[in-house]
Order: structure tokens, then C-alpha cells, then sequence
């Protein structure tokens, strides 16, 4: 069984991860890692932090010369910003005496849900892990996970199909290859694949960090080279839909998952949503349309697996909102913490990386074994098996 942990504050001395099940002899390439953490703090209406923090991988064990051992893969990626927190956010000693409490919970934060269910005193004691500064980690743990799918063939992408007001053209999308519209995703500050969208997306975010305001937006993560059978049907928590949609949903400030078709399926007739199957002796079964995105039953069926997460602007507004004082029950506007106009585009990164998780999971679920080769020889007699059907 493929699982993780994280630990760690935003303002901590750094963030941890401890991941097991991962199979012996998987090569691990750091600076690969690293990339995805880089592209995690990339996009055009990222806030100051972005700049402070270069974030860096570290290993600790269950890595030697390059290579997994099987046992527990530990890392740890430092928080450049603890030296100026140091005094406000140490593990150990105790609090100095000009520590000032936070006390007026942000709306659309955990600041005040969790305050009052672990009975805090300051809001500080929250924000800290609730903050999206920990998605570092899961790009991490995701960016491992897609060195173990690139192994059998599997790659992921994600891009920008909405931000604000603003889409791209289906049109345009519709005309483009997957690998074209990656490359260009790659190359955008909004990671989107139409040029003249991407201006307009730009214009959104000034508009909305002129008036001290946030803006969301919709990425679409797409994984190709999945084979037909990962997850189930027979149990709810095993269908892979269900996993994708609670692991994305999941990733601070999601509010919306979709797969395939998604909302729009229910707008159609069923001859228009479903996917016709068809057959011939070179390819075996295969779909010429993907509404049900690579996935029907909860089971991966051989197409693309397409994904869309809905992100709601960032509710940290240099323009606060109301809100009430805990102490006094005295309203007041929230507090400001450094914030983004519009983090869509890294979510993106973010989104790719916790899917790349849950294909690892479900792959390694069914190709399961103790080294790569391993399951190199399960993963092949599976591959000859479902040909042999076809």
C-alpha cells in the first residue's frame, strides 16, 4: 500500500513528508522535484512570498545513491522565511513577551472553524497548517509518484481553461494536440493554450489586485498512457473517480471536481454524453469520443483520464471583509496576510501532482511488488492478458 504523511507550518522551520510503499530501485531524480516545486511557485498574480521562498528538497532516508530502498522515503524542504518568524513560530521555549495574538478570523479561511474546534486562543495556531504554503509538499510527494508512472509510459499535464469571467476556446482546445496544448500551457503565465485568452486572463487579475480583490479560475489536469482497470467498482472508497475528486478537492481552496464531461454531461441527452465502443484487430477495443474521461464504473477504461478542479478566488482581500473580533465579539475588518491575486495557474501544478499520487496508488494497488522489476513483470502479464481479450 502506497501512503503519505506531511507535517509542517507555513512559517515553520520547514515541511516534512515520510511516504511508504514505494518499490526498491525506483530512480529518483531530485532535480525533477525540485522542477515541480518551482513550477508550483510559478504564474502570473503569485503574492511577494514567492520570492522569498526557493523551495529545495531534502532526503532524508529511504533514498541511497539515487535509488529507493523500500522503505520510508523521508524529506524535508526548509522554510526560508523561518529566520524572520523565529521568535513568533519556535517549536520549543516559550513565547516572547510581545507576542501579538491573532484574533479576527478571515472569511473563507479555517481561522475561525478550527479555532473554535481545538479551542485556540490565537488563530495563528491554525492559519499556520491550514495554509496553502503545505501544498509544497503534495507537489512533492506527487512530483516522486509521476518518476514512478513515467516508468510504465504514464505522463500528466495540466493547463488553465478559465480564470475569472474568462475561458478558453473549446474551438481552439479542439484543434490542438495533447502535446501541443501542454507545450503551450508550459509556456503562459496563466498556463493556458490560447494565446488570446491569456491576454484578457491577464487583464482580470490586474483589474481584480488594482481593487484589492482575489480571482479564481478552472485548470484541467490530463493523464495519458493509463492502462484499462485501475480502481473498482465493488467498493465506493475504490473507484477511482471518487479518489481523484476527494484528493483534488482536497487541495486548499477547491470548491469544484469534474470528470470528462462532468456539469455539462447533465445539460445533454445520453446518445450525446456516452462513449460508443468499437473494434479492429489492430487496436483491440477503442473509443473514437472520451465524455466519461477515461473513467466508467470507477474503473479506468484505456482513455485519457481528463480532470477539471473549480478554485475559488483566494478569500485573503487587501480589501478586507467584516468580520468579529474573538475576544471582544467587536466587529472588525479581518486580518491581512501577504496573499496572491490569483494563484489558479500554480494550482494547476498543484492539481497535477496530487493526481499523479492517486495513479501511483491505484497502479501499484494492482501491480503491487517489492521492487521495480517487480512490478515491471506484473504490470507486463497483465498488459498480455487484457491483449489476449482484445
Amino acid at each position: 500500500m502506497l501512503r503519505y504523511l506531511t507535517a509542517g507550518e507555513s512559517h515553520g522551520p520547514a515541511l516534512i513528508a515520510i511516504i511508504e510503499g514505494l518499490p526498491a530501485y525506483l530512480n529518483v531524480d531530485i532535480e525533477k522535484v525540485n522542477h515541480e516545486l518551482w513550477r508550483r511557485q510559478q504564474g502570473y498574480g503569485r503574492g511577494f512570498r514567492m520570492k522569498i521562498e526557493s523551495d529545495q528538497i531534502e532526503f532524508l532516508s529511504g533514498l541511497r545513491f539515487g535509488k529507493t530502498l523500500g522503505s520510508p522515503l523521508a524529506f524535508r524542504i526548509a522554510n526560508r522565511d523561518y529566520k524572520n518568524w523565529e521568535s513568533r513560530m519556535s517549536p520549543t521555549g516559550n513565547p516572547p513577551d510581545e507576542l501579538s495574538i491573532v484574533t479576527k478570523p478571515r472569511p473563507g479561511h479555517a481561522d475561525l472553524a478550527a479555532t473554535l474546534k481545538y479551542d485556540y486562543s490565537d488563530i495563528r495556531d491554525a492559519l499556520e497548517r491550514a495554509s496553502a504554503r503545505n501544498t509544497a509538499t503534495l507537489v512533492a510527494v506527487g512530483a516522486i509518484a509521476r518518476q514512478f508512472l513515467a516508468v510504465f509510459g504514464i505522463h500528466l499535464f495540466s493547463h488553465i481553461v478559465q480564470i475569472g469571467r474568462i475561458s478558453t476556446s473549446a474551438d481552439l482546445l479542439a484543434s490542438l494536440t495533447m502535446e501541443q496544448i501542454a507545450a503551450l500551457a508550459e509556456q503562459s503565465p496563466v498556463r493556458t493554450a490560447d494565446v488570446e485568452a491569456e491576454k484578457q486572463m491577464i487583464a482580470v487579475i490586474d483589474e481584480a489586485k488594482e481593487q484589492g480583490n482575489t480571482v479564481g479560475g478552472i485548470f484541467e489536469v490530463i493523464v495519458t498512457g493509463v492502462p484499462v482497470g485501475l480502481g473498482s467498482y465493488v467498493m465506493p472508497d475504490r473507484r477511482l473517480d471518487g479518489r481523484l475528486a476527494g484528493m483534488l478537492m482536497s487541495i486548499q481552496a477547491i470548491k469544484g471536481v469534474e470528470i470528462g464531461a462532468g456539469f455539462a454531461a447533465a445539460r445533454q441527452l445520453g446518445s450525446a454524453v456516452h462513449d460508443a465502443i468499437y473494434y479492429d484487430e489492430i487496436r483491440g477495443f477503442y473509443r473514437t469520443t472520451n465524455g466519461a474521461g477515461g473513467i466508467e464504473g470507477g474503473i479506468s477504461n484505456g482513455e485519457p483520464i481528463v480532470v477539471r478542479a473549480a478554485m475559488k478566488p483566494i478569500p485573503t482581500l487587501y480589501k478586507p471583509l467584516p468580520s468579529v473580533d474573538l475576544e471582544t465579539k467587536e466587529p472588525y475588518l479581518a486580518a491581512i496576510e501577504r496573499s496572491d491575486a490569483c494563484a489558479a495557474p500554480a494550482a494547476a501544478v498543484v492539481g497535477e501532482n496530487a493526481v499523479a499520487w492517486v495513479i501511483a496508488e491505484a497502479f501499484l494497488e494492482k501491480f503491487g511488488g517489492d521492487s521495480i522489476k517487480e512490478v515491471q513483470r506484473n504490470y507486463e502479464n497483465y498488459l498480455t492478458q487484457v491483449k489476449e481479450r482484445s
